[in-house]
């Protein structure tokens, strides 16, 4: 490792060379990865609701839809609208009274249920088929030209007129994600550092590793866009301590080589390559912990961010050596005193009172456990966004106006007769909060003959093999009473016919709910092993992983915890993101101290004198790393309108003070605590360093 640090000590120019033109591939990827929106596409492509999807495209040529409402319009005006909705590219089919009927035929011919579904009031309602799926690009742009071709009057609905609005919501918030986390983490280290310029050069170096994560992730194909957001935040927050460490390495090397600067880099290099790699591992292992998700998002997310660890290792040792060299006089004449306080009399009042600790970490279990437990979660990922955005307020008027909260699609055999179809969707519209059911014999009343019907409607709804069945719900997606009535419908459904499908977004999410149920526990069970592991063979003890993980696990049951009792319900997936992340990355505060415990212990001082040099020792260290990670995550869950990315970051905010104040606190309390178990279960303790620390003193004497 010291032949390679002198390698880059020598040419360090060179080095920012190539960082500077790896940034024109980057920027090129990063342009070409598509952002996917939306989040039930990452469920297994095996399930019904997946495949239920897929044969809607191929079969039908239809993937999306959309419901329009129109206020005040006459039929003459609906019906233009319609003409010019089915006149844009990827719109499949528009089906409104209007296009059943002409305006030839009365609307008092139609049966009344038909009727009723496409008018109330002073409003008429058209469905609206994409040949794309819900969030594909050639729907979105179908959607933004719906909005640009009809007039106030019309409200677009649905989840593609949702997703059309995260993704613009997104993209305008990004670039301000990435200013604010900077801007808040700079003063974070120019409180920490010793000098005004380093800051910019940490920032600059971790921008280099962020460019060369986000242009690699095109080899992915696409990445969702909760990765995307969350990716330079937390990457920026995770490997800020590498540089921190080599930075600090630095200075100390200065002292043994104060006449050659590339000779301390070189050693500080090699002495962070050691560090940072052995470091960086419990994190990497628990982003890949989320890649064994049956719902795919956590693959996506766990590959992007693992990467990021390994981009930000590999900048930490190439281009932040260069960058400090290479502009050594401009930070030596912008050093200045450290800012941060000493933490002296704190590590010693902690020490001494470790017992007061330990109680009150018994006593915090309690209610964090049961917090744990019991937060309300949440899976409609939309009601979270602004309520001023197009999309939620054509969501909301459809469900004032029509009292409809969310629509199925019943996929079943098309061979299936009038009577039988009749007597299927008279059964599904006694099922509760069913509003209507309607398919293609619906249209088929005594007074309409099956040759009136359009053709165009007739593709829409039938096919060789299957047809389709429109299913109006007045519950809410995700909530218990729509589940209750997905389960119903798929047993009439069954029945009639086994290879019947129930499709839509609340048939999907109630997939998503019993998926991502499951995934939490092996997740979490997965990251605890793996962590656990890695710190057993790093410190060669049984002992030592159970007290770090379980100090850890305490924080995040603390962080999750609080959202129960401040009645605040959160994402499925941020238990996931959190149990990992907070896990992965904050772990490492501990095992920084454990290392300095370890050291101590072993060179013979007895266990009070050992845990608190390691506490006086890494506590400036720890409380820099976790509020750099909380200045990068703070920022963005306050400013973004995106419910989902503001609430994970706070939460990711939290944890990290969380952990902190319980490694300070409780950590070395346990260590004080469990001195004699951990000598006995660790190799480098196993001597009786009490007894060979007195031998020292007496022998002194």
């Amino acid at each position: 490792m010291l032949k390679l640090g002198e390698w880059i000590a020598r040419h360090r120019v060179l080095i920012l060379i190539i960082g500077v033109l790896l940034l024109i591939p980057s920027a090129f990827g990063f342009l070409h990865t598509r952002v996917n929106y939306d989040i039930l596409s990452y469920l297994p492509k095996d399930i019904n609701t997946m495949v239920g999807q897929d044969i809607l495209k191929d079969d039908f040529g239809q993937g999306g839809f959309s419901f329009v409402m129109v206020e005040g319009m006459s039929d003459k005006e609906v019906a233009a609208t319609a003409d010019k909705i089915a006149d844009i590219d990827h719109v499949s089919n528009v089906i409104c009274y209007q296009s059943l009927t002409d305006c030839t035929i009365p609307k008092e011919i139609l049966p009344q249920k038909v009727y009723d579904f496409f008018n109330k009031d002073d409003t008429t309602m058209m469905a609206v088929f994409f040949d794309d799926t819900t969030s594909a690009d050639g729907t979105l742009d179908a959607v933004e030209e719906m909005r640009a071709v009809t007039s106030k009057q019309c409200f677009i609905s649905g989840m593609s007129a949702i997703t059309l609005d995260m993704k613009k919501l997104t993209q305008s918030e990004t670039l301000i994600y990435a200013a604010i986390a900077s801007v808040l983490t700079s003063i974070v280290l120019l409180l920490a550092m010793d000098s005004f310029l380093i800051p910019v050069f940490f920032m600059l170096s971790i921008g280099f590793a962020i460019a060369w994560n986000l242009g690699t992730n095109m080899i992915l194909g696409e990445i969702s866009f909760i990765t995307q957001a969350l990716a330079l935040v937390l990457q920026l927050g995770v490997t800020m301590d590498y540089s921190i460490f080599l930075w600090h390495s630095y200075k100390e090397q200065l002292t043994h080589y104060p006449d050659d600067k590339n000779k301390a880099m070189a050693q500080a290099i090699a002495n962070t390559i050691t560090s940072v790699v052995g470091s960086s591992f419990t994190t990497v292992a628990g982003f890949l912990a989320m890649c064994f998700m049956t719902f795919t998002l956590g693959l996506d997310l766990g590959i992007v961010m693992a990467k990021g660890v390994v981009c930000g290792v590999i900048a930490c040792v190439t281009v932040l050596p260069a960058l400090i060299l290479v502009f050594d006089k401009a930070i030596a004449k912008t050093s200045h005193k450290d800012l941060m306080p000493q933490f002296g009399r704190i590590s010693s009042f902690i020490v001494n009172h470790s017992w007061m600790f330990l109680i009150g970490a018994i006593v915090l279990l309690i209610p964090a456990a049961y917090g744990n437990s019991n937060y309300g979660v949440y899976y409609k990922l939309d009601s979270t966004l602004p309520k001023d955005l197009d999309s939620v307020v054509a969501n909301t008027k459809l469900s004032e106006e029509y009292n409809m909260n969310s629509t199925h699609i019943l996929m079943i055999d098309s061979d299936l007769s009038a009577k039988e179809a009749h007597k299927l969707t008279s059964e599904m519209e006694k099922v509760d909060g069913v509003k209507f059911a309607m398919g293609f014999n619906s249209l088929v009343g005594s007074a309409i003959p099956e040759e009136v019907i359009p053709d165009s409607v007739k593709e829409v709804l039938k096919s060789d093999e299957w047809q389709v069945m429109l299913i109006g719900s007045e519950y809410e997606v995700a909530s218990d009473e729509v589940n209750e009535q997905v389960a119903e419908l798929n047993d009439i459904a069954e029945k009639y016919d086994d290879d019947a499908m129930l499709i839509g977004e609340a048939p999907a999410t109630k997939d998503l709910i019993e998926i991502t149920d499951k995934d939490f526990k092996v997740v979490n069970f997965l990251s605890i092993a793996a962590i656990f592991l890695i710190i057993a063979f790093t410190f060669k003890s049984v002992s030592l992983p159970i007290i770090l993980v379980s100090v850890i696990e305490l924080a995040i049951m603390i962080n999750l915890g609080i959202s129960c009792f401040t009645g605040t319900k959160l994402s499925f997936i941020a238990p996931i993101v959190i149990g990992t992340i907070q896990l992965g990355a904050t772990v490492d505060y501990a095992i920084l101290m454990t290392t300095r415990y370890r050291t101590e212990r072993s060179s013979g001082k007895d266990k009070k004198e050992s845990v608190g040099i390691a506490l006086s020792t890494s506590i400036k260290s720890v409380i820099t790393s976790a509020l750099g990670f909380f200045a990068a995550t703070v920022g963005v869950a306050l400013y973004s309108d995106i419910g989902l990315i503001s609430e994970l970051c706070m939460l990711l905010a939290r944890g990290a003070l969380i952990s902190m104040g319980i490694v300070v606190t409780v950590l070395p309390s346990m260590f004080m605590l469990l001195d004699k178990v951990i000598c006995k279960t660790s190799v480098g303790f196993g001597q009786d360093s009490e007894k060979k620390h007195k031998l020292r003193l007496g022998f002194l004497h």
